[in-house]
């Protein structure tokens, strides 16, 4: 999806919170930053249908006719208005930077304005509406949205300001890693408010010799240091703030960040901040460059997410007599619980308790997990049929309605396992770049249950990591379609 973006104004131009007249606090829930986008969109389009509707009706009682065709106005003005929306948030009208701005562009918004005008004028001449929407009733609707749109702009400001001010709106959650200089630079409201970012850690790098070919021993650790606090503190993004030229410097930094998965972000340096700070206030916000992209954009990722929500739900409510039957089974069968929780690695490697029916007689957590075989004592009867129809991997489904794992991904391996193999096999790492599945690429590829060789293992990391790289939603529902029929065979599963 799109990066994080803002209008990149100097101190003159949008004022600090303490400069807007508000304490700064704390406020218990946060709204995310892009809810004033969302929040100026929606007061424009209500302004636009209204003032359609107004304009139009005020022309006709002083022109002398009846006042009608009220839902003809309406829609007229629903049109206008997503057309309106559409070129505003190409121009960046609705980012926190220009929301929040001292000089706010009325020029520009009645530019954008005039040009809806001029197009739905030209709409009426086409289709020959004249009898309904007169040039009288364009021009009183065109002229009456223009007053209200910058006073409605005027209003929204004040708002959003407070909100700010409030502590009431977050950016994206980011661990910040920079120069000492450039740091400084840079201060909790000018992240929010131009480039959308709410600080959660800042780490400095030490100084770098621009003759050096690698980073330094203090840098790489700064850099382990800033990726371990985004996983602990459930960051968004990893932003750097560093000279620009110090090119190799960056090339080094984002090599180091290919073993994360988060998106890793540059934002302009002082200089550049500097030079482009008037020109950015008559253009759209600056952006923050995205220098290494996550695995799925925002928008794959609720693609995704949209996916595991209605699927584990279906799946539960088709599912819930054979997963049922098997608790009952379990409990008749054998003493212990009915389900076996575990923890396993998810997503960057944040722990989770994966849920399973339990299939055997010992299962704890343990120092020396080993991996189920053909003819395992340790397997109930119960269990194995359980595991022979992946019955027992149905409580997963909770997972992923937790959004601890998805249907799809890299199916998770016990904690001493990612341990073993992350030390023997050197992508094995990037399988946590996406959350873990209930099945995966490999496992219809034929990489299902045990593996007892090391070149197994690498291939079905290989699978996984061809997964990560070239995902898509017709990918995951062709992973679904073949897990049925993998199921069905049985194959591996044991």
């Amino acid at each position: 999806m799109s990066n994080c973006n803002g209008k990149l104004a100097s101190d003159r131009t949008v004022p600090s919170l303490d400069q807007i007249g508000f304490a700064t606090r704390e406020f218990r829930f946060r709204f995310p930053q892009a809810a004033a986008g969302c929040f100026c969109a929606a007061v424009d389009f209500s302004v636009i249908t209204a003032s359609s509707i107004l304009g139009c009706s005020i022309y006709q009682a002083f022109s002398s006719r009846a006042v009608s065709n009220f839902d003809a106005f309406a829609l007229s003005g629903s049109i206008a208005a997503i057309l309106y929306l559409w070129m505003a948030h190409a121009a960046g009208f609705y980012q926190l930077g220009s929301i929040v701005s001292s000089r706010p562009a009325y020029r520009r918004i009645i530019n954008r304005w005039l040009i809806v005008g001029l197009l739905l004028t030209f709409l009426a001449f086409l289709l020959k509406v004249g009898a309904i929407f007169s040039r009288g009733s364009i021009i009183s609707f065109v002229a009456l949205s223009a007053t209200l749109l910058m006073g409605a702009r005027w209003a929204v400001t004040r708002v959003v300001r407070g909100a700010v001010t409030g502590g009431m709106l977050a950016g994206r959650r980011a661990v910040l890693v920079g120069s000492r200089d450039e740091l400084a630079a840079l201060d909790g409201d000018q992240l929010l408010r131009d480039f959308g970012l709410t600080e959660i850690d800042r780490l400095t790098l030490p100084s770098h010799s621009l003759s050096m070919m690698q980073l330094s021993f203090s840098e790489m650790s700064v850099l382990n240091q800033a990726m371990e606090s985004a996983r602990q503190k459930g960051a968004e993004r990893i932003v750097l703030a560093i000279s620009w030229n110090e090119s190799r410097r960056l090339e080094l930094i984002r090599d180091r960040m290919r073993a994360s998965p988060l998106p890793v972000q540059l934002v302009p340096d002082r200089v550049v901040r500097d030079i482009t700070q008037d020109l950015t206030l008559a253009s759209k916000p600056y952006s923050a460059i995205e220098i290494k992209r996550g695995p799925l954009s925002h928008f794959e990722q609720f693609l995704k997410r949209a996916l595991d929500i209605v699927g584990a739900v279906a799946l539960l409510v088709l599912l819930w007599p054979p997963m049922l039957l098997a608790a009952i089974a379990i409990k008749l069968d054998s003493a212990g619980p009915v389900l076996f929780r575990q923890r396993r690695n998810g997503f960057n490697t944040k722990q989770f308790r994966i849920l399973k029916f339990r299939t055997m007689t010992v299962g704890e957590d343990s120092d020396k997990v080993v991996q189920a075989t053909r003819f395992d004592r340790r397997v109930t009867r119960v269990g194995r049929h359980l595991r022979r129809s992946s019955v027992d991997e149905l409580p997963q489904l909770f997972n992923v309605l937790k959004g601890d794992m998805s249907l799809v991904g890299p199916r998770p391996h016990a904690l001493v396992h990612d341990i073993q193999y992350g030390e023997i096999l050197s992508d094995y790492a990037f399988r946590h770049h996406v959350k873990p599945g209930i099945t995966g690429w490999a496992q219809v590829n034929g990489f299902r249950g045990e593996t007892p060789r090391i070149e197994q293992m690498q291939r079905r990391v290989e699978l996984d990591l061809w997964y990560i790289n070239n995902w898509s939603l017709l990918l995951d529902l062709k992973i679904l379609f073949k897990t049925a029929f993998e199921v069905a065979s049985a194959r591996n599963a044991y």
